[in-house]
């Protein structure tokens, strides 16, 4: 197992596990620092195109509408997830997104009729048992947690819809610089307009306010993302997958200690839980 692909994973996780903070401290809107994180990640992805030369070859028509439901399921995936942080805590935003490994296998179910192995079938009876006790803590926790939680759960649904889509552009030979440039460009283009007809503030008041919107590009998007996939070329996919788990452990510690938020007893059991049912799921489904 490659030392660097190992510790490229887990700063890829971590770099990731830092995106809800700066959704919660952005001066713009959520949507908005949705557009921002993908925009301002497109020329720095492109620029790392060029130099590796993956962008050669002209893309097929296939190719194309893949990438366009990827760029499309993206774009819902940051768009959610970013609302969810504001509504509900990081760590239970972060867990319930999590939860897209499960929504896949359920796809598969239901559209390919794969039928899932009985382990599958015992993960995710786990993972809700552990999503019912993260939603008994936002009941007690603020009267708009629970809607940040639901839409933490359709969040993971659109990064399944992503999962499913890369899977098949990736299936097909696009390097994964090149697939990552031209996603991340679609996928701004499809919240540009979303972000506009908002309503939020679309432009940073302060100088700090852009550098909050650039960690959230280079730094959780480009490097985390690209650090990721370049681990997931180099290690055993269910090594791969159950590592990745420690994104939202490191989201809710970084949300401790940054923003102050609290954790509570039963929200901690309940993301154990999750984590042990998302665990148990892909094991089931491998």
């Amino acid at each position: 197992m490659p030392t660097s692909a190992l510790f490229a994973l887990f700063v890829g996780a971590t770099c990731i596990a830092l995106s809800p903070i700066w959704v919660r401290v952005s001066e713009v809107g959520p949507t908005a620092s949705a557009f921002w994180r993908v925009a301002l990640a497109v020329p720095l992805l492109w620029l790392l195109c060029a130099l590796l030369r993956s962008a050669s070859s002209p893309l097929e028509k296939r190719q194309w509408k893949l990438l366009l439901a990827a760029g499309f399921a993206f774009a819902g995936d940051l768009a959610f997830w970013h609302w969810s942080i504001k509504f509900t805590s990081v760590a239970n935003s972060t867990l319930l997104a999590n939860l897209a490994s499960i929504f896949v296998t359920l796809a598969v179910w239901l559209i390919w009729r794969q039928r899932p192995s009985g382990v599958f079938l015992a993960g995710l009876a786990t993972a809700l048992a552990g999503v019912a006790m993260l939603v008994r803590t936002s009941l007690e926790f603020s009267p708009t947690a629970l809607l940040g939680d639901a839409l933490g759960v359709v969040t993971a649904m659109f990064y399944a819809w992503y999962l499913l889509s890369v899977s098949d552009v990736r299936g097909l030979g696009i390097a994964t610089v090149r697939l990552m440039a031209v996603t991340t460009t679609i996928t701004s283009a499809f919240l540009l307009p979303v972000a506009l007809a908002s309503g939020e503030s679309l432009i940073p008041a302060t100088e700090l306010g852009w550098l909050k919107l650039l960690g959230l590009a280079w730094i959780s998007h480009s490097a985390g993302q690209g650090l990721i996939a370049y681990a997931l070329a180099h290690l055993p996919a269910a090594f791969s997958s159950v590592s990745l788990l420690f994104q939202p452990v490191m989201a809710a510690v970084f949300a401790w200690i940054l923003l102050g938020e609290p954790l509570v007893a039963l929200q901690v059991a309940g993301g154990v839980v999750v984590l042990a049912g998302i665990y148990v799921a892909r094991r089931g489904s491998g």
